[in-house]
């Protein structure tokens, strides 16, 4: 704690810097707007309860070296359930000081207790970030209605943005577009990230624009990135990004330019990296390929938190036979 209180005044006087060199927009109204690709970084461990922070280092400056947008961390790729909320807490202050403002910082706040998410997004304002990240509540259900009076009651103690995560697969409920709808309402709410995977909802989602042209409305499924911008979406935010960040930068700055001929070149080497996903039987296998890719190309450890095994070695060649062609598909582009 006593390294975040000295670099307050730091981070403050730097404020003004990243507005006009980054695609972030903050204001009094604390507003907060993010465009292109997020990386929703992996936490990088030593064991169970303790980060590898040279890995993190050299994760982190991996990815903004490719040209990422800003940093999401503690989401489904950072494996945020299953670390303790100490070292959560660590991994906050650790990511801030390592970026010293370069990008923009979001943080997944997701928890079962609505206190625990706010605490830890007062802890995540000292330390430096920029923003929160929120999806339904877990484990038990919530209804719509529900859902749609917890997250008003919630934004309402939160001391930064909060954009929405929109995760079925995982929280078992949905953000349903008329919940976000309702929610439009609430200033502090500056976006939803979707990774359900269904195009239909995605559009909807963007259609919410006309009330709040300020949300940034984000994709998750890497493969989709292209098709969610032809409908108006902001970006994407991407585990395989981790390993990979130029490609869906590059993906994303084609599109952008107008170049749509480059950008499908680009899709065609993410939709390759989509194949380190099929690797192994169990649904932590995104999870386990991604760090095994990045552990691969040297920048960090492969270990994963309790209760899930990283890749043995007859996954892990699978993992690194894939790369070795995706590197060959890469190198004319790049």
């Amino acid at each position: 704690m006593q390294r975040v209180k000295q670099s307050t005044l730091k981070r403050e006087l730097q404020q003004k810097q990243i507005l006009s060199e980054t695609n972030m927009t903050t204001s009094a109204a604390n507003t907060f707007s993010i465009s292109g690709i997020i990386p929703l970084v992996v936490t990088p461990l030593l064991d169970r309860d303790t980060l590898d922070v040279p890995g993190a280092k050299r994760v982190i400056e991996h990815i903004l070296a490719g040209g990422a947008s800003g940093l999401f961390i503690l989401g489904s790729t950072g494996e945020a359930p299953s670390l303790s909320y100490r070292l959560r807490r660590q991994y906050i202050e650790l990511v801030c000081e390592i970026v010293d403002q370069r990008v923009p910082v979001l943080v997944g706040i997701t928890d079962t207790s609505f206190v625990e998410s706010v605490t830890l997004a007062k802890f995540a304002q000292q330390a430096g970030a920029n923003a929160v990240v929120l999806s339904t509540p877990y484990y038990f259900p919530a209804g719509q209605t529900e859902l749609t009076q917890y997250v008003s009651r919630i934004v309402e103690e939160l001391p930064l943005p909060l954009m929405l995560y929109n995760m079925p697969s995982l929280t078992k409920v949905w953000f349903e577009v008329e919940s976000l709808e309702k929610l439009t309402e609430h200033k502090n709410i500056v976006g939803v990230k979707d990774s359900s995977g269904d195009l239909d909802y995605f559009k909807r989602v963007v259609e919410l624009k006309q009330q709040r042209p300020d949300w940034s409305v984000l994709i998750g499924p890497e493969h989709l990135l292209l098709e969610s911008l032809k409908l108006g979406g902001d970006g994407g935010v991407a585990g395989g990004a981790n390993p990979y960040p130029k490609i869906f930068v590059k993906c994303y700055e084609a599109y952008r330019q107008g170049n749509e001929e480059k950008a499908a070149q680009y899709l065609k080497c993410i939709e390759a990296l989509q194949e380190i996903y099929s690797v192994g039987k169990y649904a932590s296998r995104h999870i386990k390929a991604t760090k095994c890719a990045l552990s691969l190309r040297g920048i960090c450890e492969d270990k994963m938190a309790e209760p899930f095994n990283h890749f043995l070695p007859p996954e892990r060649e699978k993992v690194s036979q894939i790369l070795q062609k995706l590197d060959a598909q890469i190198e004319p582009l790049v």
